[in-house]
């Protein structure tokens, strides 16, 4: 589980937002969209134009600790993640932080990223709870690269827990601004379709880890 950094969030922030599996913090939020269980409501940013995202559902047929290693496996993203196309962890300043380059459509520029993020085993209520939080990082160590849009405002959360039977419930928080000179129209109507895309990409890997997992075995058998 590469990229884990100690001491980026408080104890609050991750029992914030583990809370949030069982009371759902959603005043003031807007139903979004609801599509084969999942639930996704919007906050508007208006400081930005954009839209906060928080997402709330089940993955019946997947335990939430392959969930939780799928999310933190960066090698495994780059297999199904079509639009990654960099994606490592890198030591800057003492501190091991992501680098993610994004491939986004023609004729706009790719996006970069900067991370940190903080993976925790918790107990909570009398269960177990997998989380990952992730925040953008401003370093010199990695300075912007030409032909690039440097993503500054970046927060990303996930929690999951088991759903009582052989599955997972989860929830996740989501905020992305792509910076460069997008209309904000657009990037919230590709959101509509590309944050319920995501999901189901994610819920396809996770079905297939164990088999990713095995073919990895067997590649340092025969190395």
């Amino acid at each position: 589980m590469a990229g884990n950094e100690q001491g980026l969030f408080s104890d609050i922030e991750f029992e914030k937002a583990c809370d949030e599996l069982d009371v759902p913090d959603v005043s003031g939020w807007e139903h979004f969209v609801e599509s084969q269980g999942v639930k996704i409501y919007r906050l508007y940013d208006e400081t930005s134009g954009l839209y906060q995202y928080k997402i709330f559902g089940e993955l019946d047929d997947v335990p939430p600790d392959v969930c939780a290693k799928v999310y933190m496996d960066l090698e495994y993203r780059k297999e199904w993640d079509s639009y990654a196309k960099e994606l490592f962890v890198k030591e800057c300043e003492g501190r091991n932080l992501i680098y993610w380059n994004i491939n986004f459509p023609f004729p706009l520029w790719n996006r970069d990223y900067v991370f940190g993020r903080e993976y925790r085993e918790m107990e909570q209520n009398g269960r177990k709870v997998w989380a990952v939080l992730a925040k953008s990082i401003e370093t010199p160590s990695v300075p912007e690269r030409k032909g690039l849009v440097r993503v500054s405002d970046y927060l990303q959360s996930a929690v999951m827990c088991s759903n009582g039977k052989q599955g997972s419930r989860a929830f996740m928080k989501y905020f992305d601004n792509p910076g460069g000179n997008i209309p904000t129209w657009l990037i919230n109507w590709a959101a509509k379709t590309g944050v319920p895309q995501f999901l189901t990409t994610m819920h396809k890997a996770c079905r297939g880890y164990p088999d990713f997992l095995k073919k990895k075995e067997q590649q340092q058998k025969s190395s």
